[in-house]
């Protein structure tokens, strides 16, 4: 008896543990902005970032995006979940830019401070039909570029590789509730 209670007292524990740490995910600085030019004139009046954190995380973010942006089998299919106009062809596949695979254009980025110090975070940001952005796995979603808050730093982590993987059908947009919809959604404010 004595052993079991133990046991049950032990494991309700680690659950508490557990719960508490998903609930309490580390927060850290981020700016969401269009260009270069934006994050630019912005660390030139002072914060947590530089001009060259500027320029290294919107490399990383044209790289990021080149990666891992969602990839459709039609240029309808994707302005359906970008907007209109917000979709070229795919030149990382090498499809040449006006084959067969279309994907959202790159919108912007977030760059975020490094937790414990060290680099600046990149993350790329693409349009959302119906207004707004979202990281490609459209895990983040955010209402406006040029923009400041924290976020958990979760939405610096980097979605699966999409490059040279088959393009989504219909079918596949369908069956995940279209861009961004099976994942769970954070937003960065003011």
């Amino acid at each position: 008896m004595k052993r079991s209670r133990a046991v049950s007292l032990g494991i309700l524990g680690a659950a508490a543990f557990g719960l508490a740490a998903c609930q309490q995910e580390e927060q850290t600085d981020a700016a969401a902005f269009p260009d270069i030019e934006s994050c630019t004139a912005a660390a030139a009046q002072g914060g947590w970032f530089t001009r060259e954190d500027c320029e290294t995380t919107f490399a990383d973010a044209q790289a990021v995006h080149a990666e891992t942006a969602p990839r459709y089998e039609s240029q309808e299919l994707c302005e359906q979940e970008h907007g209109a106009g917000n979709c070229g062809g795919d030149t990382v596949a090498g499809s040449g830019g006006g084959g067969s695979i279309f994907m959202p254009l790159l919108a912007g980025y977030l760059i975020g401070q490094a937790l414990g110090g060290g680099r600046a975070m990149a993350q790329p940001v693409v349009p959302k039909a119906g207004g707004g952005y979202a990281t490609p796995t459209g895990g983040t979603q955010l209402s406006r570029l040029n923009s400041t808050g924290k976020m958990g730093a979760t939405a610096f982590a980097k979605g699966p590789t999409t490059a040279g993987q088959p393009p989504m059908s219909r079918a596949a947009v369908a069956s995940r509730g279209g861009f961004g919809g099976s994942a769970a959604t954070r937003s960065v404010g003011s």
